[in-house]
């Protein structure tokens, strides 16, 4: 008796072990097999998903086999990893090994959105709306409504995004960049606000904010920004109208044709600063860290005037006779290839400049 059950322990354990090599066998086999594909494809794997469930709908879509055993590898080695939502790469000569890697490591597919320095609002939501790879959110929500969903009700949009190229993942929404576009302009400007120089016209940051945006909108030239700044500040402090065609330009909105006419200099409007004295109720458009700097840390001299020479660069003028005789120069008898800025930015509004 006891001579036959320990022969049936023998073939038990013979048998165990047989299996457990099997399993091991089929797992290797289930892990290092070629996934099924001849070109690039994306896998989405939408929030929620479980890798059992992924791996089940690979394999009735042909991609690999032997779900199972992949389902198992996962449990016993991976339980408790989280399976990152997005898309993954899959390329020929991956294995299942392989695509177990990329979820490990949640190296998911990333797209990129560039916000323009100098863009306005509208530009803004113009290109979030054709991220096709993004959750469309706010497509068809007011500005206001817009911002009360972003959880800043009340809040003017223009200028409180800040410009940068912003990375995401398909089923992001479009609401969670802009989300961190408010957060990153709100970190930039109080930096600089708090190391800003003395005797400001501002009362306080988000003043700071609106001539940050019309230097932006004056000038390319990175070296000009603090010249700019200072015409305005001296302009302020002298109590002379700030005279700058892009808030006259953005109060016109959708009607600005690219032609800027004495018609459109005359008209009202809270951004007419040819009539209005200060400075415009909000920003006019996107501002990067260098024109809030430039906005904060004005550069000193004698200029109240600007004009542009043709090539993105500006001549400054103490006076007003000489400011006159640089606009019959410069802009009476413009050049065949005049521009106002050193380079065209992509959708942005081409502008004149300030006389």
């Amino acid at each position: 008796m006891i001579r036959k059950v320990l022969l049936l322990l023998q073939v038990g354990l013979l048998l165990a072990g047989l299996l457990v090599a099997f399993a091991a066998w089929q797992q290797r086999a289930a892990l290092q097999q070629p996934l099924s594909v001849s070109a690039e494809q994306l896998l989405d794997v939408p929030a929620g998903a479980t890798p059992g469930g992924v791996l089940n709908r690979l394999e009735r879509e042909g991609i690999l086999q032997n779900a199972f055993w992949l389902r198992l590898y996962w449990r016993f080695n991976l339980d408790g990893q989280p399976l990152h939502s997005g898309e993954y790469r899959l390329l020929p000569g991956q294995r299942a090994i392989d695509l177990i890697g990329l979820w490990q490591r949640g190296e998911v597919v990333q797209y990129s959105l560039t916000l323009v320095e100098g863009w306005n609002f509208r530009q803004v939501r113009a290109a979030l709306a054709k991220q096709d790879k993004l959750k469309q959110t706010v497509a068809g929500l007011s500005d206001p409504e817009l911002m009360a969903h972003l959880g800043q009700p009340g809040v003017f949009p223009e200028g409180r995004f800040f410009p940068d190229t912003y990375r995401y993942v398909r089923g992001m929404s479009d609401a969670d960049l802009l989300k961190q576009a408010y957060s990153r302009l709100t970190q930039v400007l109080d930096e600089e606000w708090q190391r800003r120089s003395d005797s400001l016209p501002y009362r306080d940051s988000y003043q700071a904010l609106i001539m940050a945006s019309l230097i932006e909108k004056e000038t390319g030239v990175p070296q000009e920004r603090g010249q700019i700044a200072g015409v305005f500040v001296r302009r302020l402090q002298q109590g002379m109208l700030l005279q700058t065609d892009p808030t006259v330009i953005y109060g016109l909105g959708e009607r600005y044709n690219g032609k800027l006419t004495r018609a459109f200099l005359r008209e009202p409007t809270p951004y007419n600063t040819y009539l209005i004295a200060g400075m415009p109720p909000t920003p006019i458009s996107l501002v990067g860290r260098e024109a809030i700097r430039a906005a904060l840390h004005p550069q000193g001299g004698t200029s109240l005037y600007f004009v542009a020479r043709g090539d993105g660069s500006h001549v400054f003028s103490a006076d007003l006779d000489a400011h006159n005789r640089a606009v019959r120069e410069f802009q009476l008898k413009r050049r065949a290839d005049y521009r106002s800025s050193p380079a065209p930015l992509p959708d942005a509004t081409i502008i004149k400049d300030s006389q």
